[in-house]
């Protein structure tokens, strides 16, 4: 059905529109000189308010809707290609844990809660990699849509640029320079977008799931209920 597509457009606007929204304005502070043109983190948008009451809400919509986005893209993998059902479970993994450290993230102030909040973020980033990596591993396996020759490529693309851009991140975060926090930010920023396009993606799988791919869970509940509760 066409209005399941619905899940991961709403998944893709809820985390482009929300993180943009409430970026802040005024990110320089006591720096007025001109070469104060820092992109603002991400996270420095969950400091102060009103921001801060957006940036919760904004992560703690996206997480719910990752995690639910996880768990049919497992039901439609099971239904239609069960023979790669390990694997997909592997990714529902890495996707729940991925959701959580974003819910952590976004509920712990950075202002206040800074361990919380950057373990949480650290968590998600790392997780993020391995599930856009087994999803489109899973895109070339799995035939869903007959557009996988589009599909494919494109995750790979997005994929790479993913795991480039986190280990970037990763390394220019930690430096106090302010031209590695400057492109840290900015790395950041494009971290986000990314995974935010590769979501966007799936609404063409999506419009192939039905309702009824849902009962696949329930039927294998007893069987693998610790896997699923995973």
């Amino acid at each position: 059905m066409v209005l399941w597509s619905l899940l991961p457009i709403s998944l893709s606007l809820v985390s482009l529109i929300g993180t943009w929204v409430t970026a802040p304005g005024n990110h320089c502070r006591d720096n007025t000189s001109i070469a104060c043109c820092q992109v603002p983190t991400i996270s420095s948008s969950g400091t102060s308010l009103p921001e801060s009451s957006l940036f919760t809400a904004t992560f703690n919509a996206g997480s719910i809707l990752f995690m639910v986005f996880c768990i049919f893209h497992h039901a439609h993998i099971l239904e239609r290609n069960s023979v790669h059902s390990m694997l997909s479970r592997i990714a529902l993994v890495f996707g729940g844990v991925a959701a959580v450290g974003a819910f952590v993230a976004g509920n712990c102030n950075p202002e206040y809660l800074k361990l919380a909040h950057y373990l949480g973020a650290a968590v998600s980033f790392l997780c993020i990699c391995f599930y856009s990596l087994l999803l489109t591993v899973l895109t070339r396996k799995c035939v869903l849509t007959q557009m996988e020759w589009f599909l494919y490529p494109a995750r790979v693309t997005s994929t790479v640029v993913q795991i480039i851009v986190t280990i970037g991140y990763t390394i220019l975060f930690v430096q106090e320079e302010y031209l590695y926090k400057h492109s840290a930010a900015v790395f950041e920023w494009i971290m986000s977008v990314n995974l935010e396009l590769f979501e966007l993606s799936f609404a063409v799988e999506f419009c192939f799931f039905s309702s009824s791919m849902l009962s696949t869970l329930l039927v294998k509940r007893d069987e693998e209920k610790p896997i699923l509760l995973a």
